[in-house]
């Protein structure tokens, strides 16, 4: 079992930054995928980002590719996603999960067997 606790959200200004955490419980964190989504209101949750077991490899939705990046420090057990030149249409509830299988990254939401309690990010115009 994996408990997941995000933090760093909050309000921003477009075209400012933030980082988001996402500290993990258990001595199994390092073997685990973490990805990163999203959900906006009245929107499905959506893949943001993704970074399997040894950090050496990430994936990006397209829609954040070159704005955001997705780091892990496993001594740590914490993820994060850096977050810049952010939009208002980046606003939404964000969420940190952990897939058992480390070696490789799935992109939709059921391949993640662990969750967060989300972290809400808002961009004011």
């Amino acid at each position: 079992q994996v408990q997941l606790v995000e933090s760093g959200g909050g309000l921003v200004q477009a075209g400012g930054s933030l980082r988001l955490s996402c500290a993990a419980s258990g001595r199994t964190f390092s073997s685990y995928t973490m990805g990163w989504f999203r959900q906006a209101p009245g929107k499905e949750r959506e893949f943001v980002a993704a970074i399997t077991s040894s950090g050496g490899s990430t994936h990006y939705a397209d829609s954040v590719k070159g704005r955001f990046t997705i780091s892990r420090d496993n001594a740590k057990n914490t993820v994060y996603l850096q977050m810049n030149s952010l939009k208002p249409e980046d606003t939404a509830v964000y969420y940190c999960a952990a897939d058992r299988l480390g070696t490789i990254i799935r992109t939709p939401a059921p391949g993640y067997s662990y969750w967060g309690q989300g972290t809400q990010v808002t961009l004011s115009s």
